[in-house]
């Protein structure tokens, strides 16, 4: 009998996937979600959640009637990233309004829960702040994200 990961199975699931998928193996689409149940021996919900988390990366994204689809090429910044640089790319200063969730979803192709978790980050890292009737503000300028 398999020990539960310290990690969390999901967070276990979701690294196996990656480096499945940066190795190359594989289509451009994944396994159907019963069949990743059935190689992990887990449930769906355990896929799930391993899957939102590689979306939330901009690893892979949903493709109705599809499944999930492996995202290829382009920007490989986790969406975070892409979102909280939003904020030196559009030139937002404290105080500015940031961007609509139906905005966001728009541009950078994920889904509102994708979008809704990463501006959850945001707010608790202190970058932005509701105002109730009126969206999101920017309430701090980033640190420099200068990767060597």
């Amino acid at each position: 009998m398999l020990e539960a990961s310290p990690r969390g199975t999901y967070l276990v699931i979701a690294e196996t996937l990656r480096n499945e998928i940066q190795a190359g193996q594989g289509s451009d689409t994944l396994p159907s979600e019963a069949d990743l149940m059935d190689s992990h021996s887990v449930s769906r919900n355990t896929i799930r959640r391993a899957l939102k988390v590689l979306e939330a990366d901009g690893v892979v994204q949903s493709a109705p009637g599809i499944g999930w689809r492996v995202v290829r090429g382009g920007d490989r910044r986790s969406l975070a990233e892409r979102m909280t640089d939003l904020i030196k790319e559009d030139s937002l200063s404290v105080g500015d309004p940031y961007p609509s969730e139906a905005k966001l979803c728009e541009r950078f192709g994920a889904s509102r829960t994708a979008v809704r978790r990463v501006l959850a980050q945001m707010e608790g890292n202190g970058l932005l702040a509701t105002v109730h009737g009126k969206g999101r503000n920017v309430c701090a300028l980033p640190a420099s994200t200068a990767r060597p």
